[in-house]
């Protein structure tokens, strides 16, 4: 299968024992299929640089580094930003993602012309129950405020087509998120995204930087995300409950001839204040998404 239409991107951070053990597995599957290689170095302080540093007269190979640590999500957008291919994916670099499925990722982007293939993980990945509660919150937060049909949308191996995940890219925040909110960019707009299984490895070396600080975030960023797309969404239920509140408080007093409560009347200006916040957020975020993205909408 020839893939000169692939950019590999792999963003790393302290990654040292991983890539000395997985840069030459994934430089043989490269030179084989003829795809590129982008590793981002984003501020390591340990001999990552040394090691990519060493592989610098290979073919079709760029390392980019950053001089201090910038993030998860800079690190991909710097490597998105260097893609000069029309499909870009990314794995991550402590060695979990297998060369092989790279293949089919692609297969299912070229054949069904989508615009973002995620790859889901096995059950293996379940094993750990800490994290697979964490990401099942995260998919049950995110389904309750906006329409997903994605079931791994924390997977680090997307294969985008690259001119829109560009394009997206400055929208997404520097960190961890960055993966999940693109996928919800892609979802939202209407873009062809599909999933297909993929085998996941035991860390080859290192330990992961994601922890409960990274859930937090992500919950985070995904609130911000359902306000710029669809504000009324979180609004318009909160100025409900407490507009319910102070009808089940205040009706029957109003029955019983005792007039209209403080109570009955915060809990009625509150709600209202959240309604009419909900429909300026909503004229707000349909004037950021005419500049932000309308013009994605047109590649």
């Amino acid at each position: 299968m020839n893939m000169s239409d692939l950019t590999v991107i792999i963003p790393a951070y302290n990654e040292e024992a991983s890539l000395r053990s997985f840069l030459p597995q994934i430089f043989d599957f490269c030179d084989l299929q003829g795809c590129c290689l982008f590793v981002v170095n984003d501020g390591s302080r340990d001999g990552t640089k040394d090691v990519l540093d060493s592989y610098e007269d290979r073919k079709n190979f760029k390392s980019i580094h950053h001089k201090l640590n910038k993030g998860y999500g800079e690190a991909i957008k710097s490597g998105l930003m260097a893609v000069k291919t029309k499909y870009c994916i990314t794995i991550d670099a402590d060695g979990q993602h297998s060369p092989e499925d790279i293949c089919r990722l692609y297969a299912l982007m070229t054949e069904q012309d989508a615009d973002l293939v995620i790859g889901r993980r096995s059950e293996k990945w379940k094993n750990n129950p800490y994290r697979f509660c964490g990401k099942r919150i995260i998919r049950w937060i995110t389904k309750m405020l906006m329409p997903l049909d994605v079931q791994d949308i924390n997977s680090g191996m997307k294969m985008y087509r690259t001119e829109l995940a560009r394009a997206y890219a400055h929208l997404c925040p520097s960190n961890m998120p960055f993966s999940d909110i693109i996928t919800l960019y892609f979802v939202n707009q209407r873009h062809l995204v599909l999933e297909t299984p993929i085998n996941i490895s035991p860390r080859v070396a290192g330990v992961s930087t994601i922890n409960t600080i990274t859930a937090f975030e992500t919950i985070m960023e995904i609130l911000h995300i359902v306000t710029f797309f669809n504000p009324m969404r979180v609004f318009l239920p909160v100025a409900l409950v407490f507009l319910t509140l102070s009808a089940l408080w205040g009706v029957p007093i109003i029955l019983r001839g005792e007039g209209v409560s403080v109570g009955t009347l915060f809990l009625f200006v509150t709600g209202m204040n959240f309604f009419f916040l909900g429909l300026i957020a909503e004229q707000l975020s349909i004037v950021r998404k005419k500049i932000c993205i309308d013009p994605v909408n047109k590649l």
